[in-house]
């Protein structure tokens, strides 16, 4: 599956950048030290001055492609969007029958992320620890509303509607699809993020995962 991924161009709006950092060996390292630095220090004290001292290169370089930190982070988090729905994809192609195939997408959004080595420049890793650390930053602003006119947020959103359509497959009679698969993805993130952090409000641990809760919450109330 790595090897038919490789094929896929991960593409992010062009609204959120100046410049494709895909396009360039220095937007390559933008993006691979990024992810490292915010995940060290936090996306609070994270600034493009702190990041061309990391990559050996002047704090204007970094703006030929963002505007800011915060179209940064909205392009991390919508390529991360974007690596998943190519994931769930790729792993639901072949189901045929709707409740195995809903099973599968999931597992692809809840699981525990392992590194992809068809991207060398992104550690799927670490990125998946600022998704679940940071991802509500890039939305949970005072300008959404215009963000999301200007497509910000279709990547994000093309995903849950996948899931929607899968979760009709499942049960037609159901009221709230889309309600529940934006639930199933926020939820995975937000029990990830309980299991590292606040562990007495969770029942995810030991051997219990965000994947086993999400499983059982969603079969429940479909049946």
């Amino acid at each position: 599956m790595d090897k038919l991924l490789s094929n896929f161009q991960i593409k992010v709006q062009e609204s959120i950048y100046n410049k494709n950092p895909q396009s360039s060996d220095l937007g390559k390292r933008i993006i691979q030290n990024s992810i490292f630095l915010i995940d060290e220090i936090g996306f609070e004290s994270f600034t493009f001055k702190k990041l061309g001292t990391k990559i050996g290169s002047n704090e204007s370089s970094i703006y030929r492609y963002f505007d800011n930190k915060h179209k940064l982070l909205v392009y991390l988090s919508s390529w991360y969007w974007a690596w998943m729905e190519y994931r769930m994809v790729m792993e639901t192609f072949g189901i045929s029958e709707a409740k195995p195939k809903l099973r599968k997408a999931i597992q692809v959004v809840s699981r525990a992320i392992k590194e992809d080595s068809a991207y060398t420049y992104i550690n799927e890793v670490v990125l998946h620890r600022i998704i679940i650390n940071e991802n509500s930053k890039s939305f949970l602003t005072k300008e959404v509303d215009k963000e999301n006119q200007e497509g910000y947020f279709f990547i994000y959103k093309r995903l849950v509607i996948r899931l929607k359509e899968m979760i009709c497959e499942c049960n037609p009679e159901y009221s709230y699809p889309a309600s529940l698969a934006s639930t199933i993805i926020e939820t995975a993130l937000h029990q990830h993020f309980l299991k590292d952090h606040f562990i007495s409000i969770t029942d995810c641990k030991n051997q219990t995962t965000p994947t086993d809760f999400l499983l059982d919450l969603v079969e429940r109330t479909l049946d």
